[in-house]
């Protein structure tokens, strides 16, 4: 059998001959190639005597290009082009896969780590569908749920633990140096109590000064956690939150633990997603993901 394109040229000289025609220098297409001047210079040297014909005018400054250089380099880079998105469109796209997520958890928890997942999951398209409402799987095209509460959560479904959850007290530091540390019921009353939509303070109290009525401290109710959370970091109060949530405020100072209490819930954290998933392979890499990161947490 013939040859297939006996007349074609070697492919690596005319991707040489493209940036040259290109930059009309040796040097910047050299730089370009990531090779020397001299390999490009031999390169089109050798194009140049395998087609009988000039392709380049050498110029006191530089190169310029012949008519049929011209006319041959509009043709190369038309079928580099091509070359080029036939490659492309070969190469499976990035893998989209949604998490379903609540907005605190994502701001609070999941996004800051995310450059780690991006970082060492590149074929991954991770989408994060951040509501206070409950997504659902098939028509919100969700791939995976975090979710609060206690199983089951649906039929169908796959649970696992992701973490438990830890309620502490939390206050910025400038308003316990100017109103003390709350040592005991009655100078909790002082303090404004800031509420999510969780409303563990009834249950914290409890725990933590047994035997009291319940507090009549003044309050202030919000309908998500991340917004209890910023009004304790600007001093507007104390607020109860999932120390998971907090943990990087409470490192980094913005944040101190009023109490050393940490309230268990039998309510926790779970992974959920179909029995039947979408992308298995996908799945279980985010799953992992979420697991290591919540053990390092």
């Amino acid at each position: 059998m013939p040859a297939a394109f006996p007349a074609l040229p070697s492919l690596n000289a005319l991707r040489m001959f493209e940036v040259v025609a290109r930059h009309l220098n040796f040097r910047l297409a050299a730089e370009e190639l990531g090779v020397t001047q001299a390999a490009v210079a031999q390169q089109i040297r050798g194009l140049e005597a395998s087609l009988g014909i000039r392709l380049f005018e050498r110029l006191p400054r530089g190169l310029g290009l012949t008519d049929a250089g011209r006319a041959y380099s509009t043709s190369v880079r038309a079928a580099l082009a091509m070359i080029d998105e036939a490659t492309r469109l070969l190469r499976p796209a990035p893998a989209h896969f949604t998490v379903s997520v609540t907005p605190t958890f994502a701001s609070k928890w999941l996004i800051p780590r995310l450059g780690d997942f991006a970082e060492a999951n590149p074929g991954i398209d991770l989408r994060l569908l951040a509501s206070d409402r409950l997504s659902h799987f098939h028509t919100d095209a969700v791939d995976l749920a975090v979710r609060y509460g206690q199983p089951p959560f649906g039929h169908g479904l796959n649970v696992e633990l992701l973490m438990e959850q830890r309620v502490v007290a939390v206050a910025s530091p400038g308003l316990l140096a100017g109103k003390g540390q709350p040592g005991s019921f009655e100078a909790l009353q002082g303090f404004v109590a800031l509420h999510d939509a969780h409303d563990y303070w009834p249950a914290f109290t409890a725990a933590l000064f047994p035997g009291h009525s319940p507090p009549t401290a003044r309050n202030l109710r919000f309908n998500q956690t991340a917004l209890a959370i910023e009004a304790a970091l600007a001093g507007q109060g104390i607020t109860l939150a999932s120390q998971a949530f907090v943990a990087a405020d409470l490192a980094a100072g913005r944040l101190v633990q009023v109490f050393e209490l940490q309230l268990r819930l039998d309510k926790a954290f779970y992974l959920v997603w179909p029995r039947n998933p979408r992308q298995g392979d996908e799945l279980q890499v985010v799953k992992n993901w979420l697991k290591r990161q919540a053990a390092d947490s």
